[in-house]
């Protein structure tokens, strides 16, 4: 007993302060992007042909976050010129059409339903389901159950049946084979609940974008709350988006 409150007192607390503060992520990271619009046609063109998800609009100078894989090819192309990743990973929206940007995105807390704060902001219950993913979404989504994250703290927590359950949080493109228990999930959620989209393959599809195997967006098939894009979404992201949509 001793050696572990020893071990404890040595390694401190190890949870981040956020929200109060915002933690720095790794300089590699690809968050926000922000659009120089008065970039030349010419490069603009290079970029949306150069993107391998049709992301980037070149009559609106946007960027589908929705689609993007968060690559990097664009800014590569075009050396900044067009498109500039930050490190800004506050990047969900309540809406869909929102994540066609030129970097402003509205605030999330402002567009969230209120009476979901209002009945889950003490207690959200969510249910994960993998509709076909490759398990980065899934792992980033688990990695916020570690001590240095701690969703429960915010009493947030995953949950083993949808009948337990205030939300479904799905990942991957949803195909053929599971839709169907992704909608028996739906149903087996009682009333009132939340349907969260998290990751580009979830939003439009992502790589298998115009694939007959796969649902191109979730959507199409239920009414989604709260898209979180990114390939995968940083764990940050996941945890300002629940915390801004519910909280």
């Amino acid at each position: 007993m001793l050696n572990t409150l020893k071990n404890r007192f040595e390694q401190g607390c190890k949870t981040n302060n956020y929200p109060k503060e915002k933690p720095a992520v790794f300089e590699r990271y690809r968050g926000k992007p922000e659009i120089n619009k008065d970039a030349s046609l010419e490069i603009i063109e290079m970029c949306a042909n150069a993107c391998p998800q049709d992301a980037i609009d070149k009559d609106l100078k946007k960027i589908d976050m929705g689609r993007c894989l968060f690559c990097g090819t664009c800014e590569r192309v075009s050396n900044g010129k067009f498109v500039t990743f930050t490190g800004d990973f506050e990047i969900s929206t309540s809406q869909r059409a929102d994540l066609l940007t030129d970097g402003d995105l509205p605030a999330l807390a402002e567009h969230s339903k209120q009476h979901f704060k209002k009945l889950f902001g003490r207690s959200l219950q969510l249910r994960q389901v993998s509709a076909a993913g490759c398990n980065s979404c899934e792992a980033d989504l688990n990695v916020l159950a570690t001590p240095f994250f701690d969703l429960a703290r915010f009493g947030i927590n995953f949950v083993a049946s949808p009948r337990h359950s205030d939300a479904i949080v799905v990942t991957g493109p949803v195909s053929r084979n599971m839709k169907t228990a992704l909608l028996q999930t739906y149903e087996a959620t009682p009333d009132p609940k939340a349907v969260i989209a998290v990751g580009s393959c979830t939003i439009s599809g992502g790589p298998f974008l115009g694939s007959p195997e796969i649902t191109e967006g979730l959507d199409t098939i239920l009414p989604v709350d709260l898209f979180i894009p990114g390939c995968p979404p940083h764990p940050l992201t996941n945890l300002h988006a629940l915390l801004s949509f519910f909280k």
